[in-house]
């Protein structure tokens, strides 16, 4: 298959995900994103347009409790660490942005610690 198939179908999945999930001041939106190497995910407004939370496996904090960043264990220490910060901010509830991700692996890891750790999706 070639690359500009693949990456067309996967903005087709994007906007798919995204046309249902929109982040309000009252239920701000978790989105995710992987790579190879690390995870990230972030919490937003998006009638502000401001990023309220992130967190990621290049954070200084994160990084010295990893070996390996591109794992479901570090998908979940990212979970835990974004719930911590949005419980501090005063966010108890999220919709959850997957992205174009299936929700398996990493991404279910990083949602499940997330939601273990006191956020409401």
């Amino acid at each position: 298959m070639k690359a500009g198939k693949t990456k067309r179908a996967a903005l087709r999945r994007k906007y798919h995900v995204r046309e249902k999930v929109f982040g309000t001041p009252d239920r701000p939106r978790l989105s995710v994103f992987r790579s190879s190497r690390h995870i990230y995910a972030q919490i937003t407004d998006d009638l502000a347009g401001a990023t309220l939370v992130s967190a990621s496996t290049r954070a200084r904090q994160l990084r010295d409790q990893l070996n390996y960043c591109g794992n479901k264990k570090a998908a979940e220490i990212v979970g835990e660490a974004i719930a911590k910060q949005a419980l501090g901010v005063g966010i108890q509830g999220v919709c959850f942005d997957r992205n174009r991700y299936k929700f398996h692996g990493r991404v279910k890891a990083l949602a499940e610690a997330a939601r273990k750790a006191g956020l409401v999706f």
